[in-house]
């Protein structure tokens, strides 16, 4: 399996990982383990908040919800196959396995993507525009908000994954990398793929130019409006509602851009270190984001606060 020609179409692929580095596998193990497991406790208790608790039926927690479910996805669809690869001495997917890795993963980040955006325009006709707010964010609107965030970001993938397993690998079918990442895929391709490139650099500027325009004008409005309310505990209050949201976005597209415009090294001494930090940058990137936004729409919403300590009392009294 080591090696695929024209008439030997790859069936499967090696995972690296971090075999190179065999002392960091099982620390590492532990780590994200740990990490995962937080991000479905986390996560799952929002969900599990944003239903039973008849105060969070709003759109905004609708889309909470949304967020959460997708981030336990998003996590579930590569960090189990990872932790597999830190313990077992020959890491293999299949082709099907590794084409569904590639889709998921595509899938949830584009659809994060777009529902950021969503929260945005949420927060910002609330704040900027709260006496048309019952009538613009209604129930039918914000459901398919949010089914075309998920559709979006599922058609998208749907045209990379494609454009990618059609491609002929008819090299080495070793990936240096944890999990079926489409750019480390696309490496392995004996064909040109300009068309993937191409479509590659399409996909950026709408999942990731245009989202972080429209946030950036909507807070733009949205500061505006809260800088014009006469009180201090009115200006307060205002922010509050949006500064969970503002928060995740930060870090979800300022962790993404650090991840993409970190400039390579040109000391050949330095390639390992190198080729290990593009590994767990994403590594990171895919866990630490899943597992903060819990975090901060607890510590910085009185109402998420509110419904979490009224599942626990709940679940505590009913023992």
């Amino acid at each position: 399996m080591e090696k695929a020609n024209w008439s030997s179409p790859v069936v499967g692929f090696i995972l690296l990982g971090l075999s190179a580095h065999p002392r960091l596998e099982k620390t590492f193990f532990v780590l994200i383990l740990s990490m995962y497991l937080v991000i479905l406790l986390g996560n799952g208790v929002l969900i599990l908040v944003t239903i039973l608790d008849s105060r969070l039926h709003t759109p905004m927690y609708f889309f909470l919800g949304n967020l959460s479910f997708l981030d336990i996805c998003y996590t579930t669809s590569s960090i189990p196959l990872v932790l597999d690869g830190f313990l077992t001495p020959r890491k293999t997917i299949s082709f099907s396995g590794c084409a569904m890795q590639m889709f998921l993963s595509f899938a949830m980040a584009g659809t994060e993507c777009v529902l950021l955006s969503v929260m945005a325009f949420d927060r910002y006709v609330a704040i900027c525009n709260p006496l048309r707010y019952p009538v613009v964010m209604s129930r039918s609107v914000y459901v398919s908000m949010a089914v075309s965030s998920w559709t979006i970001g599922g058609a998208a993938s749907v045209v990379h994954t494609s454009l990618t397993i059609q491609l002929p690998f008819c090299g080495n079918n070793v990936i240096n990398h944890l999990a079926c990442e489409i750019l480390a895929v696309l490496k392995l391709a004996c064909v040109d793929i300009s068309i993937n490139v191409i479509s590659m650099g399409v996909t950026n500027v709408i999942f990731l130019g245009v989202p972080v325009l429209f946030i950036s004008v909507s807070y733009v409005f949205i500061i505006a409006t809260i800088l014009r309310i006469p009180s201090a505990e009115g200006r307060k209050k205002a922010f509050s509602t949006c500064s969970a949201h503002l928060t995740v976005v930060v870090i979800f597209y300022g962790t993404l851009f650090f991840m993409y415009r970190k400039p390579k090294s040109k000391d050949p001494l330095g390639a390992d270190k190198e080729d290990l930090s593009d590994k767990l940058i994403p590594l990171f990137y895919g866990v630490v984001t899943p597992m903060l936004n819990p975090v901060i729409y607890s510590l910085r919403n009185k109402d998420v606060k509110a419904a979490v300590r009224n599942l626990v009392a709940r679940k505590y009294f009913t023992q």
